[in-house]
């Protein structure tokens, strides 16, 4: 009896494709090798991202003010050279060197720059002032300082703007604004001619009127002064505080000055003297 023909038996191909295949001896990485590649690829640096041309954020910030800074300062300049009215905005482009359309990325217009100089006159002034009341002393010491700050600013640039401008050409609004500023400044000088008459070192008076002649005295320096004058801003200071509180008459017993020595200013008694030494002006600004 023939025998019936077996087929040869076929693979699943599904088993074939699931049996895992291993990689041969050769190939197959050590534990060393394995630990080798991985030190190595460990040590190589990591690709770094290209230095931007383009500053950073605060720096930009610090230049775009210092260019703001230096409209202002030219502004100032300018109009306490020609008067608010004669200084257009191509008079400042031009002493900076730059194109009208430059400065609107600074300011919106000359309404503005005006506003921002006298208030930065006026910021000097408070700031001084605060400075001189934290240092503490008695009134009257407190009274010179604050003096000689203010003598000081009002032969700056911005605190000449403030006198020699004013804000008698700004908006009622800013006008009101920068009038608060100076009415604080005001107080301030009646607050110390009041502590000083109470102490004893000034002589009995009425603060509000004091205080209106310190100030108008010392504002007027910025109308007249000079940078380029024979006297230097702490000469002038000195010799106007001098007046003030030593007045023009002559004492008895007191040495007459001569036409030679009046253009010096003249000696304060020791005290005073002293108060007016401590005196730290604020650094002197570009141009005054």
């Amino acid at each position: 009896m023939p025998h019936a023909k077996v087929a040869p038996r076929r693979r699943s191909a599904t088993a074939t494709a699931a049996a895992p295949s291993s990689p041969p001896a050769a190939k197959r990485a050590t534990p060393v090798k394995a630990a080798k590649q991985a030190k190595q690829a460990k040590a190589t640096p990591a690709p770094t991202a290209a230095a931007s041309p383009w500053p950073p954020v605060s720096h930009r910030e610090r230049q775009r003010e210092a260019k703001r800074n230096a409209v202002l300062q030219a502004a100032a300049q300018l109009f306490n050279e020609r008067g608010f009215h004669a200084t257009s905005l191509d008079d400042i482009a031009a002493r900076l060197n730059v194109t009208k359309p430059t400065l609107y990325y600074y300011v919106k217009n000359k309404d503005e720059i005006l506003l921002q100089c006298v208030s930065k006159g006026l910021t000097m002034m408070l700031e001084g002032i605060d400075a001189s009341r934290a240092a503490g002393g008695k009134a009257i010491d407190q009274l010179m300082t604050c003096m000689q700050v203010y003598a000081r600013i009002v032969t700056m640039d911005f605190g000449m703007c403030l006198i020699r401008v004013g804000d008698e050409q700004l908006p009622p609004e800013s006008r009101k604004e920068l009038r608060r500023l100076k009415s604080a400044i005001d107080q301030e000088f009646r607050r110390l001619v009041a502590e000083g008459v109470a102490e004893g070192s000034l002589q009995p008076c009425d603060p509000k009127m004091t205080a209106f002649v310190i100030a108008g005295a010392l504002s007027w320096i910025g109308r007249w002064y000079q940078p380029d004058g024979e006297y230097t801003p702490e000469q002038v200071a000195q010799q106007c505080i001098a007046t003030l509180c030593e007045g023009v008459l002559r004492r008895p017993g007191q040495t007459p000055v001569s036409t030679a020595e009046a253009g010096t200013a003249p000696a304060l008694p020791a005290r005073r003297k002293a108060a007016v030494g401590k005196a730290k002006p604020p650094a002197r600004s570009a141009g005054a």
